[in-house]
């Protein structure tokens, strides 16, 4: 009888997902991931249907995988790449204009015909959320640092800046999108209590 793998993608990617409250420099492979984009406010009715279809479609995955016996894995955090329309610092005041990528990691079974199998099921099953909008995507995003923030989000600018002071004092510049990842879900968990990795791509600054 043949054992079912079992895996844990945080782990996996420890070095990703184990964040210290101390800025640090990693490298970020290329990875596999389940995405949907979006615009506008966070806290609006977009977005949170976006996620809704993005886990929808990421515990669809997982269940096929397990149902099969190919695979037995928890579905990874949620994360988000934000940018506005203009400069990020300066787009922050104004959420309507926010762009977002919001997406979860993959395990490496995950394959593009198995994606659009369950986004179909799910499209059936819960024809009110926008699964037609989820779809994998391989992403890299290279030398990065990144910090752990913990309590509020609208707090966040404090750690930002602890951040950015870090990658100019280690010779970087930041040349990427704001990417963060929610070890912790505000629904569940004190605002005091949220854990945040907060992270940009870097290149080193000309002199």
């Amino acid at each position: 009888m043949t054992t079912m793998s079992r895996t844990d993608l945080k782990k996996v990617h420890s070095h990703l997902y184990a964040a210290g409250t101390a800025p640090a420099l990693v490298d970020v492979p290329e990875l596999p991931f389940l995405t949907i984009d979006g615009t506008g406010d966070p806290d609006g009715p977009g977005w949170q249907a976006a996620v809704g279809a993005l886990y929808a479609v990421a515990y669809g995955l997982r269940f096929r995988l397990n149902r099969a016996g190919v695979l037995d894995y928890s579905v990874a955090p949620l994360e988000g790449l934000w940018w506005g329309s203009v400069e990020w610092e300066r787009a922050r005041h104004d959420r309507s204009t926010w762009n977002w990528t919001m997406m979860i990691v993959q395990p490496a079974q995950v394959d593009a015909e198995l994606v659009a199998e369950v986004v179909a099921a799910t499209a059936r099953k819960k024809p009110g959320i926008p699964v037609d909008r989820v779809e994998p995507r391989r992403m890299a995003e290279g030398p990065s640092a990144q910090v752990l923030h913990l309590g509020p989000y609208s707090e966040e600018p404090a750690t930002l800046d602890r951040l950015m002071a870090f990658v100019e004092e280690s010779g970087y510049r930041m040349s990427g999108r704001h990417h963060e990842i929610y070890l912790s879900s505000p629904a569940r968990t004190a605002a005091p209590k949220l854990k945040t990795i907060l992270r940009y791509p870097v290149t080193p600054a000309t002199p």
